[in-house]
């Protein structure tokens, strides 16, 4: 019952793909008629609940089509601590784009914080991830990414097309798009390589997951490629921890089931069934998946200690070389409100830096209200980024003066993500 090759790119291969942001009308819309019914983490059962094959904890980019490969073979429970991203229009629509992003309640698709550096960002907090908040541009991993990491070439690419069958297309390219290609390619970020979702050196138009209306197909889509009666979703179920077989004589612990609070406030525990090959598989995101691991016990044995959380596996590398893309933003001001559009035009340099562009966003009264963190065209001194309230309040007071927010287009440099010793 072991993971095949085959499962495993698939899922990866897909949270590689969706970074910063994850459009083509090439095919038939993928039918939704299979999508399991998304309950609420309320409704498991207190006494005598099914065990499952798998437990897979986030319902993200990657937990999605993995929840929904594996329940063509076995039972699945996924565990997605947002709601559902399906009826909530700022999720589901391009051109709320900015105010989801920027949604701060305390149940939004989005969720705020920032960094110890003081940079502002979000995470997802909803079925489908990243995918349910993010600008939906599509391109597949560069062959030397694949390398890298160590995976199958041969099997990453035949699962490319898995997921572009179903949720990708091309964009119509909008003219903000059209100026930034134009710009690129005057400035030397040739050759020009049309529309691809290939990761190539140049300036090319890549896919998008906003259809021809502006409509948002996200991973939570993948799972109508499941089987419904093998798989059961869970909203508003946040993991608390994993729960391990630790008895001695074990050489090495051993997930059984993990603990989940539903929307209640109310305590569950979910298990594995006897089979060896069993699994709690997480998929929690960049700072969820080792923010688990940290709280069940699994990490650096001092840290743990420190925050009195009983030690189940030292390793020391949990939770540690967190480093996001470096990224500029510049805003242009416009003589009259651009389109809308979001990427779709990359230009790719030699030395790993990605050029993109969005316009048209801000130009409502919901959004002039809002703080959009780091799609802002507002820029604070530095002094204000370690006093996160007056650093707030700032970017409060320029946002009703900006007149950026109101007519504008936005260039995006972003480089490689660095790794830190």
């Amino acid at each position: 019952m072991a993971l095949s090759k085959r499962v495993l790119f698939i899922f990866q291969a897909i949270e590689c793909l969706c970074f910063f942001s994850l459009s083509q009308g090439n095919q038939q819309q993928f039918s939704l008629r299979n999508l399991p019914p998304l309950q609420k983490a309320s409704s498991f059962p207190a006494t005598h609940p099914e065990a499952y094959d798998y437990i897979i904890v986030g319902g993200g980019t990657a937990g999605c089509p993995l929840a929904a490969t594996l329940s063509l073979k076995f039972k699945v429970l996924l565990l997605e601590r947002g709601g559902s991203p399906y009826g909530n229009r700022n999720v589901s629509y391009m051109e709320n784009f900015h105010i989801g992003l920027s949604n701060m309640a305390p149940d939004s698709a989005s969720q705020a914080f920032i960094s110890t550096d003081g940079v502002i960002n979000a995470r997802a907090r909803v079925l489908g991830g990243g995918t349910s908040i993010n600008a939906g541009f599509y391109s597949r991993a560069s062959s030397s990414f694949i390398q890298q990491v160590g995976w199958d070439e041969d099997l990453v690419n035949e699962s490319f097309p898995w997921v572009e069958d179903k949720i990708v297309q091309w964009p119509k390219i909008a003219p903000w798009q059209a100026a930034l290609r134009d710009g690129l390619l005057q400035a030397g970020v040739s050759p020009f390589n049309g529309y691809t979702y290939d990761h190539v050196s140049g300036t090319k138009v890549g896919g998008t997951i906003f259809d021809d209306s502006g409509y948002r197909h996200t991973a939570a889509d993948l799972l109508a490629a499941g089987d419904p009666n093998n798989l059961r979703v869970l909203l508003h179920a946040s993991v608390d921890k994993i729960v391990f077989n630790t008895q001695q004589g074990r050489l090495k612990p051993r997930a059984t089931g993990v603990q989940f609070t539903d929307e209640n406030g109310r305590l569950h525990q979910a298990f594995l069934n006897s089979n060896r090959d069993s699994e709690v598989i997480v998929s929690a995101g960049a700072i969820g998946s080792p923010q688990l691991l940290l709280l069940s016990g699994i990490g650096p044995k001092n840290d743990l200690k420190n925050h009195r959380i009983p030690v189940v596996l030292h390793n020391k590398y949990v939770g540690k070389g967190m480093a996001d893309n470096p990224m500029n933003s510049i805003f242009i001001p416009t003589k009259s409100p651009p389109r809308q559009s979001l990427i779709e035009t990359v230009g790719i340099t030699e030395a790993g830096v990605f050029i993109e562009a969005s316009s048209g966003f801000g130009q409502s009264p919901e959004s002039i209200h809002c703080h959009h963190g780091i799609m802002s065209a507002e820029v604070c001194h530095q002094s204000y980024l370690h006093h996160e309230k007056l650093f707030v309040q700032e970017i409060d007071r320029l946002v009703v003066q900006s007149e950026y927010n109101k007519q504008s287009g936005m260039l995006l440099l972003k480089a490689k993500a660095c790794r830190l010793k």
